[in-house]
């Protein structure tokens, strides 16, 4: 990482005045979060934004690549900008090594492309089944109707919750990751959440069946068997990863493919370009507005960072920088796959990466042998939202 190598000229240095900059002011038009952070990557490569208590931001490739790698300064004791201080810690996306490294060894096995490939027939079945189920409506709010459905039963059935539940979980979801603090009810639903979740952990400990809630009651961490929280904070991890990052990229991709008539085409006509698509699309969408919070006093690209302040890693403005990938901004299906950060770096790289390309392959494969042909429909605005994850609240297709 450069310390203090940039800046000097008005407006550029990143040690200069504070930025009004809040990714979570909302919702706004759909596609203003990326295009205003291009726009600040490419004037600060670090600042400082004066949002809530205010943060951190670092813009470049290299510097945020590099913020991950290094848990011993960046830690991931709080994660959101929001909470510099949580009463939470998730597991193990909370844990710095190496007990990090420890839950991760564990978990490892059910998120390997093998693990993956064998709830491929399965989800290729449920989308399947949702897509044939809207084909002949000739239109829907894909957020609504697909993306938020899909991912979600997936997760359900691999934990052990039950799928009848689904919308009461939706609910719970929204309501935590996506509700101002101001409009009250995150509270609520996270006593829901853990409420229901503490109910699964005892069941599975007393009921032992096959998903992945059992399998983790029977993990020892550090020679003695895991407790009770533990399990509730991976739980409630997985719980919020589980519905809410697929169904953001899901929502980007789609905004893009139903204003892009060559690509939307491509894809129907040529499914076998799905994989790498899939890989510029999170490259060019990458969702995730991750933070780590410092252990030392750092200086950053002329930036005084002190110990204790939190510092945000937006992944889109790292996997849409030019100086990493040209033309950087623009989606291009038939370019080699380029460097991205959508699923992090370092320690903490995404465990789900693998379940998570397999679910998007699916959905674009089995949505474009149904659906083809579709556009935005007439005056709908889709609108974006942002906290942990950027995504879109609402997307109206017609077909």
């Amino acid at each position: 990482m450069q310390d203090g190598t940039e800046g000097g000229k008005a407006g550029g240095r990143a040690g200069g005045p504070p930025v009004d900059f809040d990714p979570f002011a909302g919702p706004l038009p759909a596609g203003t979060a990326h295009a205003r952070m291009d726009e600040l990557r490419e004037t600060h490569p670090a600042f400082r934004s004066t949002a809530g208590r205010g943060f951190w931001v670092l813009t470049r490739f290299d510097d945020i690549l590099a913020a991950f790698q290094d848990p011993g300064t960046f830690s991931s004791r709080a994660i959101a900008v929001t909470d510099p201080d949580p009463a939470h810690q998730w597991i193990p996306v909370m844990l710095d090594p190496p007990l990090h490294t420890t839950w991760r060894r564990l978990l490892r096995p059910f998120f390997t492309p093998v693990a993956a490939a064998v709830l491929q027939d399965r989800i290729t079945r449920h989308c399947a089944a949702l897509i044939d189920g809207l084909a002949s409506r000739g239109s829907c709010d894909f957020v609504t109707d697909f993306a938020r459905l899909f991912p979600t039963a997936i997760f359900l059935e691999l934990v052990g919750l039950p799928t009848e539940r689904l919308e009461e979980f939706l609910r719970w979801e929204r309501a935590i990751l996506h509700s101002p603090p101001s409009t009250g009810g995150r509270a609520e639903a996270m006593a829901a959440l853990t409420g229901c979740l503490t109910e699964l952990v005892q069941d599975r400990r007393a009921r032992p069946r096959e998903d992945l809630v059992s399998a983790a009651a029977r993990f020892t961490v550090d020679g003695r068997p895991v407790t009770d929280d533990e399990l509730l904070q991976l739980c409630v991890l997985l719980f919020l990863a589980g519905l809410d990052t697929v169904a953001a990229q899901l929502s980007y991709t789609f905004w893009h493919l139903a204003r892009e008539d060559a690509d939307r085409a491509r894809i129907a006509s040529d499914p076998g370009v799905i994989p790498d698509a899939i890989e510029e699309f999170l490259r060019v969408y990458a969702p995730v507005l991750p933070a780590r919070r410092l252990t030392r006093d750092v200086e950053l690209r002329g930036c005084p960072m002190r110990a204790g302040e939190m510092v945000m890693l937006p992944t889109a403005m790292a996997t849409r920088d030019p100086r990493a990938v040209p033309a950087a901004s623009a989606v291009d299906i038939d370019r080699p796959p380029a460097r991205h950060l959508a699923f992090g770096a370092g320690p903490h790289r995404c465990l789900g990466a693998h379940l998570a390309r397999l679910e998007l392959q699916i959905a674009l494969r089995e949505w474009h042998a149904r659906i083809p042909d579709y556009r935005i429909a007439p005056g709908a605005a889709p609108v974006e939202h942002a906290s942990l994850v950027l995504g879109l609240d609402t997307l109206p297709l017609s077909w």
